[in-house]
């Protein structure tokens, strides 16, 4: 069974676990719960969960997690960063559409293989 987008919030200290190990890319979306464009976000990113089963998406509260939220340069919100093995290979700012983050997340996947 897939995981549900919306269960899959991380912490700090899970973090670089699900970043370094997975054989995934792994796009952590960047949100406040008090930030009403960080909610309407969720629907557009669990619809890319459906769609996109070769990324994993995640969810970090900035308010939580500072210290991630700094090392990563989280400065606006909601924001998208992709991770391959570790290492941040694209950052989506902003509440973009469905098409352009689903473009940008392809892009990263072929220049994978």
């Amino acid at each position: 069974m897939a995981e549900n987008y919306s269960e899959m919030e991380i912490s700090a200290e899970e973090f670089y676990e699900v970043i370094n190990n997975s054989d995934k890319l792994i796009a952590v979306n960047f949100f406040a719960e008090w930030h009403m464009p960080c909610l309407m976000f969720f629907p557009v990113i669990e619809d890319l969960a459906e769609k996109m089963k070769d990324v994993r998406f995640v969810k970090m509260n900035i308010d939580d997690n500072q210290e991630v939220v700094e090392k990563h340069n989280v400065s606006t919100i909601p924001c998208l960063i992709i991770f391959r093995n570790g290492k941040e290979i694209a950052k989506i700012i902003g509440a973009q559409s469905i098409e352009i983050i689903e473009e940008k997340i392809k892009g990263c996947l072929i220049t994978e293989n």
